[in-house]
């Protein structure tokens, strides 16, 4: 079982920045390739942005541009930071592999862009 732990959401202005970050036990990172999903109030949750241990990254089209997936060093923390947050991206944000691990769901972290 891997664990996974979800922090840095907050109450944000539409236009600002937040930086979430997700640590895991294991070195689940560098076997697989992980995701950034979130789930908006009464909508399925989906994939974000998606990133190997080899560098690659792909993102949704609605964040492209704006949201950046990393990782420093060999630290079992990897990061998504989101600038020019809207308000359509209100949402619990969580991580997992990619494809997830469906028994392995942290808590999240909410993230409310609003004025």
């Amino acid at each position: 079982q891997v664990q996974f732990v979800e922090s840095g959401g907050g109450l944000v202005q539409p236009g600002g920045s937040l930086r979430l970050s997700c640590a895991a036990s294991g070195t689940i990172f560098s076997f697989y390739r992980m995701g950034w999903y979130r789930q908006p109030p009464g909508k399925q949750r989906a994939l974000v942005a998606a990133f190997t241990s080899g560098g690659s990254t792909n993102y949704a089209d609605s964040v492209r541009g704006r949201f950046t997936v990393s990782r420093v060093g060999a630290k079992n923390t990897v990061y998504l930071q989101m600038n020019g947050l809207k308000p359509e991206d209100t949402a619990i944000y969580y991580c997992n592999t990619d494809p997830a691990r469906e028994n392995d769901w942290g808590r999240g972290t909410q993230v409310t862009v609003s004025s």
